[in-house]
């Protein structure tokens, strides 16, 4: 049976009354024939939660938390306890839809049952429904839990693909792909090790702790100048150096820029209340930006937000004057991996220029940071974030960590937001015969991490926004939404103009 990891189990330990730590969507269908219903939501469910380990696995705890919990079949499991049903009320528009979902966002999940929920909403205008689920991420990322949502979804409205898995990218032809459903052995259907074997293993692995803590701390100093808040202390770049030179790595990576984290609204500690808001740009505005700059979709993205935060943080007088500094969840599962339990992620930590009031010259300079981060990842993929989540023994990790990230977010918060990118198939879906017309990721707020999230899924030519934040840290998320539209409006008007100028061989200059 699977034991969780430490990076697993972290995101069980970070949980407390303010913080909430499951990954969502929303998922927006057109379902104007009425197939989408509590009643075929269920059936779907039933028949094909075999393709996913994470929704029929719950948590088996050692016993006094001495080691890292299992995943276990749940034998008395009620599909009562995870599938529910609302209906807004008229008129149904998107404020009272994020009102409602911000609601079931806040709360946490009940770990007597698997870890997830799914909620069918209704009263949306023009035949429309949502559907809004969430699971923990300790038992999912965000590749991971891409591919298990795919499991649910079809090709066409029919649902011809009931016993296979749609992947959540398109091949280099962009026709989509298949995986053939999972066999029994690949399922986790094994019990969890009994009371003996639990305490066994948690002896084995207290015992040998030490040496396992020591080989973390050199893994982790080869990455110390990357490391938020380690980065900024004294010989940080040198001592990684040398525990590269140690480990027979390659020590020349491309060096980071300072990663000083400034004071904002949106640090600090947080409150268990939820506000949300979603929208989306189109992917083709998108590429176009990035094709005539030089520059990747991503970076755009993160451009966008870039622009965004630097629009919203100025009506309210509190843009630094140095840049923002964001952790960017980089997803190291391997091609083909069948395993859809668990996180196999890392982070990279870069500098947003919001300091910069040129749009492209923050373009630019966004391009050039997450270029730099994305060289050195590439180098050596970092494994600081799983190995400082290795350090202490598993008893005081759990009890020490809501304390730590408490103090952090009132003290020295390491980074001042999470923004994350999953990429997703550029052709249409349908669930239970409703076509899916967009699907708004929502993600984790912690008080370390800060009281804003923004997450982004590409999918059939939109890149599709979920942005959760702390109402005692962001007054207006809405307002985030609009901020993003008028940033790729911006860089559009550049091109633009930049365009005319080079046709015309002048300079435009404003009157």
């Amino acid at each position: 049976m699977r034991q969780l990891t430490a990076l697993d189990a972290q995101f069980l330990n970070v949980e407390t009354a303010t913080t909430a730590a499951h990954v969502a969507g929303l998922a927006i269908l057109d379902s104007a024939d009425g197939s989408l219903s509590r009643d075929a939501l269920e059936e779907l469910l039933l028949d094909r939660m075999h393709l996913s380990p994470a929704l029929s696995l719950r948590l088996a705890a050692v016993p006094f938390g001495l080691d890292h919990p299992y995943w276990a079949p749940d034998p008395g499991f009620d599909l009562g306890n995870h599938l529910f049903e609302l209906t807004l009320p008229a008129p149904g528009n998107d404020w009272q839809l994020a009102e409602a979902v911000a609601e079931i966002h806040a709360r946490k999940l009940d770990r007597a049952h698997p870890l997830w929920e799914m909620h069918l909403i209704n009263g949306l205008p023009d035949g429309r429904v949502a559907i809004y689920t969430k699971v923990h991420h300790a038992a999912i990322d965000g590749i991971s839990g891409a591919e298990t949502l795919a499991t649910l979804l079809d090709l066409s409205p029919d649902g011809h693909l009931k016993r296979g898995r749609i992947r959540t990218t398109a091949a280099e032809d962009g026709a989509p792909q298949r995986y053939a459903a999972p066999s029994g052995e690949d399922q986790h259907q094994e019990k969890a090790p009994g009371l003996i074997g639990m305490l066994a293993g948690a002896a084995v692995r207290t015992a040998t702790h030490p040496v396992r803590a020591a080989q973390s701390i050199v893994r982790a100093a080869g990455d110390l100048d990357a490391i938020p808040l380690a980065a900024g202390l004294p010989g940080a770049k040198l001592i990684a150096k040398a525990a590269r030179l140690v480990a027979r790595e390659r020590p020349d990576r491309p060096e980071l820029p300072s990663l000083a984290v400034p004071r904002t609204p949106i640090n600090g500690p947080i409150s268990a209340r939820r506000h949300l808001s979603f929208g989306s740009v189109s992917l083709k505005d998108v590429k176009i930006v990035a094709k005539a700059n030089g520059l990747s979709v991503n970076d755009v993205v993160m451009t966008l937000c870039t622009s965004a935060l630097r629009s919203w943080l100025r009506e309210r007088d509190a843009l630094p004057d140095g840049p923002l500094i964001v952790a960017v969840p980089v997803a190291v599962r391997t091609a083909g991996a069948r395993d859809l339990v668990g996180n196999q992620i890392s982070a990279m930590v870069a500098p947003l220029p919001t300091h910069v009031s040129d749009a492209k010259q923050r373009l630019r300079e966004v391009g050039a940071t997450m270029g730099r981060a994305k060289r050195r990842f590439a180098l050596a993929p970092a494994t600081w974030l799983s190995e400082l989540c290795s350090l202490l023994p598993v008893p005081v990790t759990s009890l020490a960590t809501p304390t730590i990230f408490r103090l952090a977010g009132m003290a020295f918060p390491p980074i001042n937001l999470i923004i994350s990118n999953v990429p997703g198939p550029q052709f249409p879906l349908y669930l239970c015969g409703g076509r899916v017309l967009s699907y708004y990721p929502l993600s984790v707020l912690t008080d370390m991490s800060g009281g804003l999230n923004i997450t982004c899924f590409s999918y059939d030519g939109m890149l599709d926004f979920g942005i959760v934040a702390c109402p005692e840290r962001v007054d207006d998320v809405w307002s985030l939404v609009g901020h993003l539209r008028k940033a790729l409006d911006e860089l559009l008007d550049e091109r633009v103009g930049d365009e005319f100028r080079d046709s015309v061989g002048i300079d435009l200059v404003a009157g």
